[in-house]
């Protein structure tokens, strides 16, 4: 490689969800562009407006600042719109026409098939000397070459080597004079002075016809890389109609931006040691694009899970604390927002951070707190209010009572005493007050919940639960 700074690019079509495999696509060039002093080129391919809509735009927009990858870094350029380039592309396509690099046809799929007695055979090369002009109806085609072999510099998968023959004269004009794909999108990288393209490997197969349009055009192709595709657990590619996808989703349920830039970094490239949860800052100075492996990458989302669970603690007490508030709130939070404290929080909150994998799951963590009664968790009932539960919950209730201390070392005492008195172990003992008081078996360490709790609503609710067990114990049993 160069030792000059790069140009590359990143070019999502605005029709919908950012995919996290665009998402790493984009940071593979970001990386690339930043280490080398380069330019991050944004290009939004818009040309199919029934299927774009300016929010889509914003949203391309906002989930690459998510990650880091912003307009105000000086490495960053554009966006530029594919449509606004319009005139340049058929400029392109008439040049090539002019040069006889190019031809207008007016086969049409049936014809092809008279002629050639088959549905899957490529294009015959009928119309390359009829030297036909345009009208409406006649696609341009490229005139590719009959001889030798197209060869592809690819920094991941070497050079392969297309053999032209098997490259059909491909349309890069519709009928109605209009340019298709991959003709727009050489047009828009010369233009761009893109020297690098970092893209999915989806992409290869047209990479051999983009290369002939380059030359065509002469210009120099750029040095190109075709990113592992992405799996799920079944090896099956990943799609938006059958698996979570979406960054926004990800980051909407609690994943820290921080957590899936280095997921997604590491997805198809590791920094060659056994270290994994690494700041962006040396990822980036570590990736190299020729590193990456060929082979498809597997999304595991119980492996970014657990990377969100170490960044979540390493936070700070005051960031985590900020992190945590969007879901304390309207529409995560189900209490009273006059009922929200958020000193009380506060407190909690340490015991909290090292507890959660997911931000989101803070809410179900301190809600007993604020609200008036705990949630109605049936199976967490079910599970914990077992014969004798009841006078468990009396006597504790006796015996915290009684504490002149509130707080989190002698209610422990004080219950471990009770855990004593019916044959129990603490942790059995533990159950029906933690259900009683917070509502689920799952939570913050029980003590230091009581203590923020309160006396009076944490008897309450331990008197409650006992009524409620007496109300469900059927008379004489």
């Amino acid at each position: 490689m160069s030792d000059a700074p790069l140009r590359v690019r990143f070019a999502p079509s605005p029709t919908g969800i950012f995919h996290v495999g665009g998402a790493r696509s984009a940071l593979y060039n970001w990386a690339v562009a930043r280490q080398s002093g380069g330019t991050f080129v944004l290009r939004i391919e818009d040309t199919d407006a029934a299927r774009n809509k300016p929010e889509w735009i914003d949203g391309i927009i906002s989930a690459l600042a998510a990650i880091g990858i912003s307009g105000a870094d000086p490495a960053f350029e554009g966006p530029y719109f594919q449509s606004q380039n319009a005139d340049r592309h058929r400029e392109a396509a008439s040049r090539l026409q002019i040069e006889g690099r190019a031809y207008y046809c007016d086969c049409t799929r049936d014809m092809l098939k008279e002629r050639t007695g088959s549905e899957h055979l490529g294009y015959d090369g009928f119309c390359r000397e009829r030297g036909l002009a345009y009208e409406p109806g006649r696609a341009m085609r490229f005139r590719t070459p009959d001889e030798g072999e197209t060869v592809v510099v690819d920094l991941i998968r070497g050079e392969p080597a297309f053999p032209n023959s098997s490259i059909e004269d491909f349309v890069i004009a519709r009928g109605d004079g209009s340019p298709v794909f991959l003709l727009a999108n050489v047009v828009d990288d010369l233009d761009e002075r893109v020297t690098q393209v970092i893209r999915g490997e989806e992409h290869l197969s047209n990479t051999p016809k983009q290369q002939l349009l380059w030359e065509a055009l002469g210009a120099t192709p750029p040095t190109w890389a075709h990113l592992p595709v992405i799996v799920n657990e079944k090896r099956q590619k990943l799609s938006k109609r059958r698996d979570k996808v979406a960054l926004e989703d990800y980051l909407a349920e609690g994943y820290l931006p921080e957590a899936m830039v280095n997921y997604l970094m590491l997805l198809g490239w590791g920094p060659g040691d056994d270290r994994e949860i690494l700041p962006y800052e040396e990822l980036e100075q570590l990736f190299r694009i020729e590193d990456v492996i060929g082979s498809s990458a597997f999304f595991d989302v119980k492996k970014l899970t657990a990377f969100n669970g170490e960044y979540i603690r390493a936070l700070s007490p005051a960031a985590f604390v900020s992190a945590c508030a969007p879901w304390l709130t309207a529409p995560h939070a189900t209490w009273d927002p006059r009922s929200y404290d958020e000193a009380v929080f506060e407190t909690v909150a340490p015991l909290a951070q090292t507890r959660i994998t997911l931000l989101s799951e803070i809410t179900s963590y301190v809600d007993f707190l604020f609200l008036d009664e705990p949630v109605r968790d049936d199976a967490s009932w079910s599970k914990a209010m077992k014969a004798g539960a009841a006078d468990l919950l009396r006597d504790a209730a006796n015996e915290l009572g009684a504490l002149s201390d509130w707080s989190a070392e002698p209610l422990k005492a004080a219950l471990e005493s009770v855990a004593a008195a019916h044959g129990l172990k603490l942790g059995k003992a533990q159950a029906p007050i933690r259900v009683a008081v917070m509502g689920r078996t799952v939570g913050l360490p029980l003590f230091e919940s009581l203590e923020t709790l309160g006396r009076e609503r944490a008897l309450a609710r331990l008197e409650a639960a006992r009524t409620r067990l007496e109300s469900e114990t059927p008379a004489g049993s």
